[in-house]
């Protein structure tokens, strides 16, 4: 995972029933914090954003991989779309010129 870049673009993962999507975004971040080698960083967009405040348990385990080194990105135009700025708990508003610049040095691995 070390020189991946995780794209969090939805608040649930998968389609179908959103409860089940949030459930397993949730036991994918788990797993991804208990791993060796941690991802290059992580970015969250369009309602991925949402996964960084605490609608969402993912905020926690956003958070501790923070706290392990990962960095953690929040699409500013996301971010403002959804008036999340003042309830963020993990990661750092940025442009989307952050993902372009961390797409061209790590492959992407995108999280629907």
């Amino acid at each position: 995972m070390k020189n991946k870049v995780i794209l969090i673009a939805s608040d649930q993962f998968g389609k179908g029933d959103p409860n089940l999507g949030e459930v397993v975004l949730e036991t994918f971040l788990v797993h991804l914090k208990q791993q060796k080698e941690l991802p290059a960083a992580i970015f969250c967009m369009n309602r991925g954003v949402l996964t960084l405040t605490d609608q969402s348990l993912s905020h926690v385990h956003l958070k501790e991989l923070e706290e392990q080194g990962v960095p953690v990105y929040a699409c500013k135009t996301c971010v403002d779309h959804y008036q999340a700025g003042d309830k963020l708990q993990a990661g750092k508003i940025s442009g989307m010129d952050m993902f372009v610049s961390l797409a061209g040095q790590h492959e992407v691995l995108p999280v629907f």
